[in-house]
């Protein structure tokens, strides 16, 4: 989730939805031999909703350093994982797969707290530091 985040942060909301659309789809088929699609579609919309606001975070012109910047992220972060986690999730899973209301709701609201707290702190982290050394990197000039 927190490099989902980071580079839905860094190149938008296309690469946001799709890396988590992939990534999960594709973790799940791989660890688990099938795919939960009631939990492969939320991942895509945390990613897709990171991403709209990616301009905002200036982590490649080096500005995420700001706290504001930082407390905007997360707030978005934070949005995107209750809607995906404790509104979209459930109702997938209650919708395609039959499960019990009360399991999927108590399920999304644990994956909602622990993404925003690995999101909040990993990938805070990540694009601090991209957004430190991407920066000073693209700078650079070439010598004559």
């Amino acid at each position: 989730m927190a490099i989902m985040a980071f580079l839905a942060a860094v190149f938008g909301p296309v690469v946001g939805a799709v890396i988590g659309l992939l990534g999960h789809a594709l973790g799940d088929a791989m660890f688990y031999g099938s795919v939960w699609w009631s939990w492969v579609f939320p991942d895509a919309v945390v990613g897709l909703a990171i991403g709209i606001f990616a301009k905002k975070y200036a982590i490649k012109e080096g500005g995420f350093g700001d706290s504001k910047m930082i407390i905007h992220f997360n707030v978005v972060q934070v949005i995107a994982n209750a809607v995906a986690w404790i509104v979209v999730a459930p109702i997938l899973d209650i919708l395609i797969y039959a499960e019990p209301v009360n399991k999927v709701f108590v399920q999304g609201a644990w994956a909602f707290v622990g993404n925003i707290i690995i999101i909040g702190i990993l990938g805070t982290l990540l694009c601090a530091g991209y957004s430190a050394v991407g920066a000073k990197s693209s700078s650079l000039k070439k010598e004559d």
